[in-house]
């Protein structure tokens, strides 16, 4: 799909978002992330053995939600996408966006390092998306 380019801006310029799965009995489990954007899919490193991992093994279905918070609330905006999660362990792509996330983030690197064997990133693939105040 693709995004509307207000959509794409604000993913590209987002710190944080909201990440959401559901475990196997159906409960939403929603953590933020710390995404980097190539411009068709969005990606986020994490713990191999993280909830989340886990629940996209089950059901690869996930959301992702970009916000910024005004107390104007007519300036409110954000967007909710819905897509495709899948887990990357190791290999020259999980390195390629390593190295993505560790631009964007510099802290990554020595504060919560994404090592193979030990880490996963995930590559969520938009299919829907809703916008609102962009």
């Amino acid at each position: 799909m693709r995004l509307k380019k207000a959509e794409t801006e604000l993913i590209r310029l987002a710190r944080v978002c909201r990440e959401s799965t559901a475990d196997r009995a159906g409960k939403p489990h929603c953590v933020p992330v710390c995404p980097v954007f190539d411009g068709k899919r969005i990606y986020f490193g994490t713990a191999k053995a993280a909830k989340k991992v886990g629940n996209i093994r089950r059901n690869p279905n996930m959301a992702l939600v970009f916000d910024e918070y005004s107390e104007a609330w007519s300036a409110l905006r954000g967007v909710m996408i819905q897509g495709e999660a899948k887990i990357m362990e190791q290999g020259p792509g999980f390195r390629k966006i390593r190295r993505l996330l560790y631009d964007k983030y510099p802290q990554y690197e020595k504060g919560a390092p994404l090592d193979e064997g030990d880490s996963a990133i995930i590559e969520f693939t938009p299919k829907k998306s809703f916008s609102w105040g962009l």
